[in-house]
């Protein structure tokens, strides 16, 4: 199910259900039950003032950590660009192996490693391998100026950033996202954040339904939108292999 329909309908769902809460609360509430307006709002204030901190902290963290991963990713493949452009000087067979060692760390990070870490599995593809075999052919490699030296000690910096690039994505890939212990917190603050509201001496009972409706739709919507970004290889802003769909296309045009 697309992302956008999903979340229309839990979000609908949620609201939908607190809007009918309050029509058969305002129904069947005996008479002379109503609470205190003032405490009531005391509680509320406080308890939503908190759950709100939490929520917004929770969804900060979240974007950032998918913003971090975006440009992690970009640095990883513009760093193997940078290899496979350094090896140019280096003399044969050190440079034929550098680059298609390289072509092919980028066809085995999108077709075996972003598939694993979309689905939240481990990544157990050759990656390691084939850089530690980048390495081998970069310091096994002949020089005879100082333009090569250069470039040889250019290729091997930049495989270093690779390996530290590399290093960050698969931590991001195994975290398991929002803990259990802050997803009791996110639940029981929202459950008790749309019930108090029940709680307000509220004759009007179109009002009381329209406020119910919207306050637990954005509550849901909050929810579903840390759900989303949990995984950030997955959900709605989910990071693609696009920068290393990209890195091959600069191969092929660098070899043509």
């Amino acid at each position: 199910m697309n992302v956008y329909v999903g979340g229309a309908i839990w979000v609908i769902g949620v609201a939908g259900l607190a809007a009918a809460a309050t029509i058969l609360f305002h129904r069947f509430r005996l008479s002379g039950a109503r609470s205190g307006g003032e405490a009531v709002a005391t509680v509320f204030g406080l308890v939503g003032g908190l759950h709100a901190v939490v929520m917004a902290f929770v969804l900060i963290s979240l974007f950032d950590m998918v913003s971090t991963v975006r440009d992690g990713a970009r640095s990883e493949a513009n760093g193997l660009v940078a290899v496979y452009w350094a090896s140019d000087s280096l003399p044969e067979p050190a440079k034929s192996q550098i680059q298609e060692l390289s072509r092919t760390y980028a066809r085995t990070v999108i077709d075996q490693e972003w598939p694993s870490m979309r689905e939240g599995d481990p990544v157990t593809g050759s990656g390691w391998t084939l850089l530690d075999r980048i390495r081998a052919a970069i310091d096994t490699a002949p020089v005879e100026s100082d333009w090569q030296t250069e470039r040889k000690t250019e290729a091997a910096s930049q495989l270093w950033s690779v390996y530290e690039a590399r290093q960050a994505r698969l931590t991001a890939a195994g975290d398991s996202g929002v803990s259990a212990v802050v997803w009791i917190a996110l639940i029981v603050g929202s459950l008790l954040s749309i019930s108090l509201p029940y709680l307000f001496d509220s004759p009007n009972l179109a009002a009381h339904a329209i406020l119910m409706f919207a306050l637990a739709g954005t509550i849901a919507l909050m929810l579903f939108a840390i759900y989303q970004l949990q995984n950030p290889f997955s959900g709605g802003a989910r990071v693609g292999p696009d920068a290393f769909n990209s890195v091959l296309e600069r191969f092929g045009s660098r070899s043509s």
